[in-house]
């Protein structure tokens, strides 16, 4: 379903691309995964990967791969539950090697959910410095947060904020912003029907309004030199080369950087910024959208920075990037590694977390570093940069250790997920192509040989979960929730 007003806009723009971009927009969508490097790295997963795979050029550890039958499908295959890849898109992974995350750095996604790009922040940053992951809709945070945690990643805050409130608490606080924002979704047609069941002139407008109210807490939350990531997956010039135009005649210190092009990808139309969609969807003669006012040589200059990635050009759905800076002091003039804030969390004293600790000492052989936080029957560690968060809604304050309990401490899913085999006093590698990783899986108990205990369930090295093993048998603590007819 791709609307009639939608082809009329897009046959303005593209003239003699018209035909050429509408049949890439019957052709069958790609599907591709992108490794976790902080599960797998890169080579490692090709001389194992049992998936036909070819390289997405504009992230390195992103992968094409194509459905046979012959072979296991990646959403089906123990590795994808230990967090090994995510399944993505391969144009939603275009955005985030602009933003070029370091470990360290304060980092925020403004508009996190479902947590693909996230994810891919946190591989960068290597589980050092302060990742904040915030979404607006509670159910939409919520898949964010079990996102987070099935990827291991320790530092992370999960967020179900609005932007505003944001801002409100975190001026000038961010090294980085990705502002992955909401839009009309007609870079999705392809892929997702009802997008194209939604859409109407109306609603870009509405969404590009939208964006600049972000666009605009997001540079109020954005610290001096630091970097902001706009990303969408549209066409609409609106909510496109508009949207970073108008950012740029609000805020002056704001620029749009020169980055290298990947190949496929195209410069942004400065002479598309100021243009409008048709008001009168009734009126049949009207162009689908209109020019309005030109814009400058200066500014033209930077939307020209700006990167649209088409479907007819490229293997992948179409979006829309631009990396922009805020003058002042740059990024690498900046430590390594801060020094912890005073004015953050200050987390809970060793006897007020003792359980864990006791637990660790008998069954971890890595050492944890961050902030104890407790709510309730339930302890967190929190990133050492973790500001105040009371007042926010907060949905995942950290790295969940497990529940304390009366002398005794229980471990939660989501450590066993941030572990190797050489982490744990006692771990059991399963085989994937085995009959006993998809029993773990199903929440079966299997015979085990050795001491008792906590044992963390790994599939090829990778970690699954916890298991307790007692008289031989391996008791299953695979979440009852996640467990599937494997």
């Amino acid at each position: 379903m791709i609307p009639e007003k939608f082809k009329e806009r897009m046959k303005l723009l593209l003239g003699g691309e018209y035909e050429e971009f509408l049949e890439a927009l019957g052709q069958e969508r790609y599907q591709a995964l992108r490794v976790n490097p902080m599960k797998m790295d890169r080579e490692e997963f090709l001389q194992k990967a049992p998936f036909c795979l070819s390289p997405v050029p504009w992230e390195e550890n992103g992968f094409y791969y194509e459905k046979k039958e012959e072979q296991p499908q990646p959403g089906r295959h123990p590795w994808h539950e230990a967090g090994v890849y995510y399944i993505q898109e391969p144009s939603a992974m275009s955005a985030v090697p602009f933003l070029e995350a370091r470990p360290g750095e304060r980092i925020l996604d403004l508009c996190a959910a479902p947590g693909g790009k996230s994810t891919q922040i946190a591989a960068a940053m290597r589980g050092e410095g302060l990742l904040v992951c915030n979404e607006i809709h509670p159910a939409r945070a919520a898949i964010l947060s079990e996102n987070i945690e099935r990827m291991g990643v320790r530092n992370a805050l999960v967020l179900n904020e609005t932007p505003d409130r944001l801002a409100e608490r975190f001026p000038g606080f961010f090294d980085r912003i990705l502002a992955d924002a909401p839009c009309s979704g007609e870079g999705m047609f392809r892929k997702n029907e009802a997008a194209g069941e939604e859409w109407s002139p109306e609603n870009v407008q509405m969404c590009a309004e939208r964006q600049r109210e972000i666009l605009e807490y997001a540079c109020q939350m954005l610290r001096p030199g630091g970097r902001l990531c706009y990303s969408t997956c549209t066409f609409a010039p609106a909510e496109d080369e508009g949207s970073v135009s108008w950012l740029i005649k609000k805020h002056p210190d704001m620029h749009v950087l020169s980055v290298p092009m990947p190949e496929g990808f195209a410069p942004g139309h400065p002479e598309w910024a100021d243009m409008e969609e048709a008001e009168d969807a009734g009126d049949e003669t009207a162009p689908a959208s209109r020019p309005a006012a030109g814009t400058t040589s200066i500014l033209a200059s930077e939307l020209e920075r700006t990167m649209r990635l088409w479907p007819h050009r490229l293997r992948g759905e179409g979006h829309f990037v631009a990396v922009l800076e805020k003058n002042g002091q740059e990024a690498e003039k900046l430590p390594a590694k801060r020094t912890r804030r005073r004015d953050g969390e200050k987390g809970l004293g060793e006897k007020d977390y003792a359980e864990f600790s006791a637990f660790s000492r008998e069954n971890l052989r890595v050492q944890l570093s961050g902030i104890y936080l407790r709510f309730g029957e339930q302890l967190y560690l929190a990133p050492e940069e973790t500001p105040v968060l009371r007042g926010l809604k907060v949905l995942r304050p950290g790295l969940h250790l497990g529940t304390v309990k009366k002398n005794r401490f229980e471990p939660s899913h989501a450590l066993a997920l941030t572990l190797k085999p050489e982490d744990a006093a006692h771990a059991v590698s399963l085989d994937t192509e085995g009959r006993q990783v998809k029993d773990y899986l199903n929440g079966l108990t299997f015979p085990a040989e050795g001491e008792k205990g906590w044992y963390l369930i790994c599939a090829d090295g990778c970690s699954l979960g916890w298991g307790k093993l007692a008289g031989g048998i391996m008791k299953n603590h695979y979440p009852k929730g996640l467990r599937k007819n494997w």
